[in-house]
C-alpha cells in the first residue's frame, strides 16, 4: 500500500486517537481510510448532484464530507 504523509491539526489527532483509544477503530489508518472512503463518496454525489442541478432536475445537497463523517460516526455510536 502507498505511504503518503499529511499534515493534520492537534485536535484533529487527538480525535483520531480518541476514536482509536475508545475502540471505534482498530487504527488511526483506519480512520483515514473511511475518512478518504466518506470524501470519494461525498466528491461523487455531488458531481451527480451539480449533474443533476445542472439539468434542472435536483437541488444540490449542501452536505459536506464532514456532515457525513458525522453522521455516520452517530450511527456507529448507535450500533455499537
Amino acid at each position: 500500500m502507498p505511504m503518503v504523509t499529511v499534515s493534520i491539526s492537534p485536535l484533529q489527532a487527538a480525535d483520531i486517537r480518541a476514536a482509536v483509544d475508545n475502540g471505534s477503530y482498530a487504527s488511526s489508518s483506519e480512520v483515514v481510510r473511511e475518512a478518504l472512503r466518506m470524501w470519494d463518496a461525498a466528491r461523487k454525489l455531488d458531481g451527480y448532484h451539480e449533474e443533476m442541478f445542472d439539468q434542472g432536475r435536483a437541488p444540490r445537497s449542501g452536505r459536506c464530507v464532514a456532515d457525513m463523517f458525522a453522521d455516520h460516526e452517530a450511527e456507529h455510536r448507535r450500533t455499537a
